[in-house]
């Protein structure tokens, strides 16, 4: 199985998916140039998660985001350091993804898997406990195939509605709240987002150092 994971995050396949994602899409929002898809962020194939876009700030470089309910496969960790659960969370759903799942086939990767984060009373350090979320592509939606490690369990998530800002590198707990402190000043004083609850979103090969994130906030119900 580990063998299987290597060749997936190693093949060309994935480099050039990666590339695709990063050029095509978000990342030409962020920097001002291209064009913005009118009604999601979807690549043909089903490997984004489909969402509605409208553009806050292009200048300050955040968007805001819909995403409709849907299914996802969540494992919850909470080891000492964030890089940790995430690691370890990520390992066991790509051992579902790959073949360890009812079906016995590769279900095939979505972007982004998202991180779901809470901040201490105080806000100045993450609380450990960790919940990474993978969504099932859309010929799973209805019908999700039952993962074999009793540690991941299938999720019907609400609607959700975000405000997004996108960074580079590794994921820490230091560089998570660095983002969200900019992220904040930003935004200036608002009670629309969630102060206790985030997400990171990531979109590319973990093993790669410059890697695309994004930090999300969390718009409170209407």
């Amino acid at each position: 199985m580990l063998e299987l994971f290597c060749q997936i995050f190693s093949s060309a396949r994935w480099r050039s998916f990666c590339l695709l994602s990063s050029v095509c899409t978000v990342c030409t929002v962020f920097q001002g140039k291209g064009t913005v898809p009118e009604n999601n962020v979807s690549l043909a194939g089903g490997l984004w998660v489909p969402g509605i876009r409208n553009i806050l700030c292009e200048e300050a470089a955040y968007e805001e985001r819909q995403y409709p309910a849907g299914k996802w496969a969540c494992v919850t960790k909470g080891e000492p350091l964030y890089e940790q659960s995430i690691s370890m969370s990520f390992m066991k759903l790509m051992r579902y993804i790959c073949k360890e799942n009812s079906v016995g086939c590769y279900l095939g990767m979505t972007v982004p898997v998202l991180n779901e984060i809470h901040l201490t009373k105080d806000e100045t350090e993450l609380e450990r406990e960790v919940v990474t979320a993978y969504y099932l592509p859309a010929e799973f939606q209805q019908n999700p195939p039952v993962p074999m490690d009793p540690e991941i369990h299938i999720t019907e998530r609400a609607p959700l509605r975000v405000i997004t800002r996108v960074f580079y590198g590794m994921t820490t707990e230091e560089t998570i709240l660095r983002e969200i402190s900019l992220f904040w000043e930003l935004l200036g004083s608002t009670d629309t987002v969630l102060r206790e609850t985030y997400i990171v979103a990531s979109y590319e090969n973990p093993s790669i150092p410059q890697r695309r994130n994004e930090i999300w906030f969390i718009c409170r119900a209407e």
